[in-house]
């Protein structure tokens, strides 16, 4: 698979795009609204095999000693797009995606926890 980075990681107008077989397909993902410890919001086009837009975002409420993380993706569908959702199981097609990105988010959220606990404090001289 080819990918691509461009723009100021983080930062709105940031991206991401893929390029490989038929099981990943063609798409890109922009930052479209990144406010810390609050949301990211993502343009997510899918180019191959199936073109659509989406949004996808990213909300978070914290709640206690920990964060609550709300993950959306909003889009259009055309006349196909409507048939299709009526024969398929989104939840099966891509629920497994959302379980998993949660949880490699959670991991990567704990770590970076505990690095910034671990860190020695700033010296006040």
């Amino acid at each position: 698979m080819q990918t691509e980075y461009a723009g100021e990681a983080g930062t709105p107008g940031a991206s991401y795009a893929w390029k490989g077989n038929d099981k990943v397909g063609e798409g890109r993902m922009t930052i479209i609204d990144a406010r810390p410890g609050q949301l990211i919001a993502i343009k997510l086009e899918f180019i191959k095999p199936f073109a659509s837009v989406a949004t996808t975002r990213f909300d978070f409420m914290p709640q206690g000693g920990t964060t609550q993380v709300t993950w959306t993706m909003d889009g259009h569908n055309d006349f196909a797009g409507k048939a299709f959702s009526l024969v398929m199981d989104m939840d099966k097609m891509v629920g497994g995606d959302f379980e998993r990105g949660l949880a490699q988010l959670k991991a990567v959220a704990e770590a970076e926890a505990v690095k910034s606990a671990q860190a020695p404090a700033p010296s006040s001289r």
